[in-house]
């Protein structure tokens, strides 16, 4: 059995690769190197073995943007968004003693437990938008951060926090973190709210804006007409009653 394909040079392999991400063993065999390969290398130190197909580079401290790169590789639609994604972008209420991410992807999946036991991680594959919104609306990395690493705009951000509202979200910090962003943009708000099907989502735009008298409160109100006579109900397992019929 051969360890390595005839293309295979490890020096190039090792030129290649960037300090603080891991590689899986799918992309090490793009550049030649068999699993059989990489696990020989990391019994050699060589490389260091992170998990099942997984490896980085010797001694290398795995960086967190360089890991959600890798995983958006990987899973559809990954992103940074919701309340991280406004406290990236200089939203925020409270401080939080130790950073959960809010990771939102299309479809239902696991994220790797060699990254959410160095990132801890909360992931999202809610349909929040229907199907004819335009492929990443309201996506954007930051400025002097890594391109492939997507975080949702303010916008879309409010929308995915909003969704969260009783699932671990309480309605009284995302109200505090509403009244924080009098400045949203009513044209891209308008586009994404267009697209939204949840009608819990909606209804807490129309009553958050509203309540703290921000001038894209137009734009979730007319919204908020749009879907008519449907209501959304619950009570959180705090207690927490929230009660969104239609006035």
């Amino acid at each position: 059995m051969k360890a390595t394909s005839d293309k295979f040079s490890f020096k190039h392999v090792l030129a290649g690769w960037p300090r603080g991400q891991p590689r899986t063993t799918e992309e090490l065999a793009a550049h030649g190197m068999t699993a059989y390969r990489a696990s020989a290398l990391a019994r050699s130190d060589w490389l260091e073995h992170v998990a099942r197909g997984v490896y980085k580079l010797p001694g290398d401290s795995l960086d967190r943007d360089a890991c959600l790169a890798l995983l958006a590789r990987h899973l559809p639609g990954l992103h940074v968004g919701g309340k991280t994604a406004l406290d990236w972008r200089g939203v925020r209420h409270n401080l939080a003693m130790r950073e959960v991410l809010t990771l939102w992807g299309d479809r239902p999946a696991r994220l790797p437990s060699w990254f959410t036991e160095r990132f801890p991680s909360a992931y999202r594959a809610t349909k929040l938008f229907d199907a004819r919104m335009r492929k990443n609306l309201g996506l954007q990395p930051l400025p002097n951060a890594p391109s492939d690493v997507l975080v949702s705009v303010p916008e879309r951000a409010l929308l995915e926090l909003l969704s969260d509202v009783g699932k671990g979200q309480t309605l009284v910090e995302a109200k505090h973190l509403v009244e924080s962003l009098p400045s949203l943009r009513p044209k891209v708000l308008d586009e994404l709210l267009t697209h939204t099907v949840r009608v819990k989502v909606v209804r807490l735009a129309h009553a958050l804006s509203s309540t703290a008298g921000h001038p894209w409160a137009e734009v979730a109100a007319r919204h908020n007409q749009r879907l008519g006579d449907a209501g959304w109900v619950s009570v959180t397992k705090s207690g927490e009653r929230i009660d969104l019929r239609r006035p």
